[in-house]
Formats: structure tokens, sequence, C-alpha cells
């Protein structure tokens, strides 16, 4: 879990978790995952430009950014896989029954 996660962070997460798991009736799991991504990345960019008063600005932060965003969403990753791995029987009953 993030260092600054407030109150609502796991809402908001379970939110988007939510929106993605209800277009799975209507699209592939690879796609919805695919579009969650690049939604992300989207938004992380957007939020991240209204920082800065020029392209050249965020240009020469560039690679900062990039090197931020990715380890930040490598961590929530690699904590998830993690939690897998060490719970896998549990958690896949649970989603089984799902189906």
């Amino acid at each position: 879990m993030p260092q600054n996660a407030d109150k609502a962070f796991y809402e908001r997460a379970n939110a988007h978790i939510n929106l993605a798991n209800s277009q799975l009736k209507e699209a592939e799991i690879g796609k919805v995952s695919a579009s969650m991504m690049y939604a992300t990345a989207r938004f992380n960019t957007t939020l991240t430009a209204s920082g800065y008063q020029s392209g050249a600005e965020m240009a020469a932060q560039r690679q900062k950014l990039i090197d931020y965003f990715v380890r930040e969403y490598r961590l929530a990753l690699e904590e998830h896989v993690d939690e897998y791995i060490k719970n896998f029987e549990p958690y896949m009953k649970l989603a089984r029954q799902g189906d």
C-alpha cells in the first residue's frame, strides 16, 4: 500500500477494478487489462503535465517522470503477485466460485 494513502484509497482502487470487471461481459480480459493500463498512463501523464508551464519544462523531466511511474507500478505489481503466490489456493478458490 502506498505510504500516503488516505482512508478512501481502497474505495477508489476498488471502483476502478469493479469497472474493469464489468467490462469483462463485453470484452476479453487482455483487452480490458490493456485499456486499463492505457487509461492509467494517460491519466498520469495529464495529471503530471498540469504541473508544468511548458512542454520543454516537462521534456527536461521526461525520464525522471517515466522512471517514477514505472517504479511505482512495479512495486504495486510485485506486492500483488507475491500476495497471490502466497495465497494462491484460497484466492483462486474464491475466484472460481464467482464463475
